[in-house]
């Protein structure tokens, strides 16, 4: 899955560093710095795939220069405590090609100079042999004044002020994340970014009614690594791929950032199970279907999956009851024993609606109007319920259900009960 990632941070003399130390380091190459008197060599640094540089149309000639460049930068900056440069740096989408790649980094640099007439460097690097092999990433290096045509002028201040710096930021993130949502688009991809907040996503998925989504958004962001327990987790990945056994994180940073990872892998996937089960309710019912059977296939499409694995048919509801925090583990309350929390979690969500407790929704399902429901529930009282049916389709076995149907249709005709009923895990509680 696409993942997003900005970060904007700054190169400062008070920290004891340099642009031109910042800029060999990315670019893989060797520079002396004059001002320091040093010379910064990375000419044996590894995994650069592409570095390039993007200056104002009116620039001077020796902007393109890489070391003349960072040094003109140092030399525009007088006082101890300066801003000599500052680093965008950008997570690139392994879904798309490398020339893609290239592409969206250079229509970012692009918009970097254009709005802030500043000077651009750029490195795109490959994943680390050894880390994610996922982890495309570039470096954006950009001079904290304008470059025009006498040399760096006036500092750009509108990136450094409190009260529009955080605005400026905001709208380049909106920026990088339509710029990949677009390549992804372009490569045929489902995937797609976003660069808003967790809580800012929520709202917009409650906004359109999106109960599902709004409830896998309701977490903490995930907790950073760091270097060294990140380098940890990998050594920890690769052993165990190496001996055919499952990764078990062995710092607390890394399990916590497992669980939080697997949790939202539960959630996606018992979201594709919801959205194929309407789906496949829907045709049912279009092709003359009852609404019963049409719920039965839903459920069998739903859990088609799990039949086909091989593993514990238990292990994705298990999943869903951690997720939605009803697991018996880490719930207190008393609970009948045999009742599936995870399977009422999914069915609670489904069917709520528009303030009503599941009629509602059913109709609608089934293509009747709100003028229709009052006049349906008049009908229902004198019979069992749609809900009560499709919940009775939800919380019985599959043989079970045949048998009822046999039943009902052969008019009391006697069925055979001595049958060895295999029951279907996907259907039992």
């Amino acid at each position: 899955m696409a993942s997003y990632h900005l970060s904007v941070k700054t190169i400062k003399r008070s920290a004891g560093r340099s642009a031109t130390a910042a800029a060999a380091y990315r670019v893989g190459e060797r520079i002396e710095c004059q001002r320091e008197g040093r010379i910064h060599d990375y000419t044996r640094k590894q995994g650069i795939e592409e570095t390039f540089i993007l200056t104002p149309k009116d620039a001077p000639d020796w902007a393109t220069d890489r070391s003349r460049l960072w040094n003109e930068v140092e030399a525009s900056e007088t006082r101890r405590n300066s801003v000599t440069a500052r680093e965008w740096e950008l997570a690139l989408p392994s879904e798309i090609s490398a020339e893609a790649r290239s592409q969206i980094t250079r229509d970012f640099a692009r918009e970097l100079v254009s709005r802030y007439g500043v000077a651009v460097d750029v490195a795109i690097h490959a994943p680390h042999r050894e880390g994610d092999q996922r982890n495309h990433h570039a470096h954006v290096l950009t001079s904290t004044r304008k470059l025009e045509p006498e040399g760096f002028t006036a500092k750009t201040r509108v990136l450094d002020s409190a009260k529009t710096g955080g605005v400026e930021i905001e709208q380049m993130r909106g920026l990088w994340a339509e710029l990949q949502n677009r390549a992804l688009e372009r490569a045929g991809k489902v995937e797609r970014v976003d660069h808003r907040s967790l809580e800012a996503q929520r709202e917009a998925a409650l906004e359109r009614g999106d109960e599902l989504a709004a409830e896998e958004l309701d977490r903490d962001p995930e907790l950073k690594l760091g270097p060294a327990a990140n380098s940890m987790e990998r050594r920890a990945k690769v052993m165990a791929e190496r001996h055919g056994r499952e990764y078990v994180p062995v710092t607390e940073r890394g399990a916590v950032v497992h669980a939080a990872r697997q949790a939202r892998a539960a959630f996606r996937e018992m979201r594709a199970r919801l959205e194929l089960a309407r789906e496949t309710y829907g045709i049912e019912r279009e092709a003359g279907q009852g609404r019963v059977s049409a719920g039965l296939a839903a459920l069998r499409a739903a859990t088609a999956k799990d039949r086909n694995r091989d593993r514990n048919p238990d292990d994705f509801r298990e999943r869903l009851a951690r997720v939605v925090g009803r697991s018996r583990d880490q719930d207190d309350t008393p609970k009948p024993e045999g009742r599936n929390y995870a399977r009422e979690r999914l069915k609670e969500i489904m069917e709520k609606d528009a303030g009503r407790d599941g009629q509602a929704a059913v109709h609608k399902l089934d293509g009747h109007s709100e003028y229709d429901i009052g006049e349906d529930i008049g009908r229902e009282a004198r019979k069992p319920s749609v809900n009560e049916r499709l919940k009775d389709v939800l919380n019985k076995p599959r043989e079970r259900l045949e048998i009822e149907d046999e039943r009902e249709q052969e008019k009391g005709q006697e069925v055979e009960k001595d049958r060895d009923i295999d029951r279907d895990p996907g259907l039992s509680h």
